[in-house]
């Protein structure tokens, strides 16, 4: 007996795969600084963890499947309070981001249509759109001119009668990327005409930097009956672990069949909406300010270190808490192995994730890694000091 066919064509994440070395390496002593995975060491705020400790019901009881009263109330004001209204049956709360994601391109699509997407991108939807029977069709960004969308006529030159939707992360993860708001205008402009779904996945709304703005796709209201909004607590408020997520459109009637998705999973986890009502009701600007510094200073330690090397190619992102830089090596995975492998600096090394797994089209990004700066900035210091030592020691070795 073998496995489908759908598993077998599904990609290993470039993000996970090298775990194993990285558990080898600290079973036997060593330390690994994790840049390879938007996991923030920043402390879940402790009302989270309040909310769940006072829950005082003695049945654990499922939430209903559209969402966790309390929660979906409490999301829809959040959105309100950034300026997007929606209407009680225009949102369904999701198991993270990922589910949304998943029940976006089930509602949307059928099966052997297409997605156009911008890779790099987050080496998920791959596996999502396999699983929903998809394809992505996929549109090459490039680290030269920071990894910005190209022009719409060369977007538009890839629309089929297949096409059905465009998908956007904004914040950009793996890139960093912001996209502007004249970027977003002319998608927008795009997707009307071709009548086309508009994906955004908004998960690092609050993480932009120098004073730029996000943009999002509920801006348009000329794109309302399109526009699919996608989002997740994992990163805003470092609860990656509650998977709690959410979609939203003004388009009823995609949120209705939306919610049969929603009713034949059940529904997302209680306690962790019942910790996540706390985190929308009681975490204020405050909070977004000093993350935002916080993040953009870390920002700012790993483009110091990159920029000390002028053979890696990297501008300034813009936003969320990746990097993806073009290094000087021909392997980006073989690179990354050997650092977990064979190269430390007082027993420490540093693990990236290869760029390579984040792009649909073959032999792409073999010399790129991407850096998620989650790491306090001694640590983050440490990390990049050692990646450095590690590029320069490898281009001796590289055959």
């Amino acid at each position: 007996m073998r496995p489908s066919s759908r598993v077998l064509e599904m990609q290993e994440s470039p993000i996970r795969k090298l775990v194993p070395y990285s558990d080898r390496l600290i079973k036997s002593g060593k330390s690994v600084y994790h840049l390879n995975i938007g996991q923030p060491d920043i402390e879940t705020p402790q009302c989270f963890w309040d909310a769940i400790h006072k829950f005082e019901k003695k049945v654990l009881s499922y939430a209903h499947s559209q969402g966790l009263t309390e929660y979906h109330e409490s999301t829809i004001d959040y959105y309100k309070n950034i300026g997007i209204d929606f209407d009680k049956d225009e949102l369904i709360i999701t198991n993270g981001g990922s589910e949304a994601i998943y029940f976006a391109m089930l509602a949307c699509l059928e099966l052997g249509q297409e997605i156009i997407v911008f890779e790099p991108f987050y080496t998920n939807y791959n596996s999502f759109a396999g699983m929903a029977g998809v394809k992505l069709v996929p549109v090459t960004t490039y680290a030269e001119n920071g990894f910005d969308l190209p022009k719409m006529a060369d977007i538009e030159k890839l629309i089929t009668k297949k096409t059905k939707a465009i998908m956007i992360c904004n914040p950009n993860n793996p890139t960093g990327t912001v996209y502007s708001r004249e970027k977003m205008k002319e998608l927008a402009s795009l997707v009307k005409k071709h009548n086309l779904f508009l994906f955004s996945d908004e998960v690092y709304r609050e993480f932009v930097y120098d004073g730029q703005e996000h943009v999002s796709v509920m801006e348009f209201p000329e794109i309302s009956q399109n526009a699919i909004l996608l989002d997740s607590i994992s990163k805003r408020y470092s609860a990656c672990g509650a998977r709690v997520g959410s979609v939203a459109s003004k388009n009823k009637d995609i949120m209705k069949n939306i919610m049969k998705l929603a009713q034949a999973r059940l529904c997302a986890p209680t306690l962790a909406q019942v910790g996540a009502t706390a985190l929308n009701r009681e975490i204020g600007d405050d909070y977004f300010i000093e993350m935002r510094k916080e993040y953009q200073e870390r920002r700012d330690i790993v483009m110091e270190y990159l920029k000390k090397d002028p053979e890696i190619i990297c501008l300034t992102p813009g936003g969320a808490f990746y990097i993806i830089a073009k290094i000087p090596v021909k392997d980006s995975t073989e690179f990354a192995t050997w650092m977990l492998r064979d190269f430390s600096v007082n027993n420490e090394t540093t693990m990236v994730a290869p760029a390579n797994g984040f792009y649909a089209t073959p032999n792409i990004g073999n010399d790129e890694i991407r850096i998620a700066y989650i790491l306090k900035p001694e640590n983050l210091k440490k990390a990049m000091e050692i990646l450095l030592k590690g590029i320069k020691e490898y281009k001796k070795i590289e055959k």
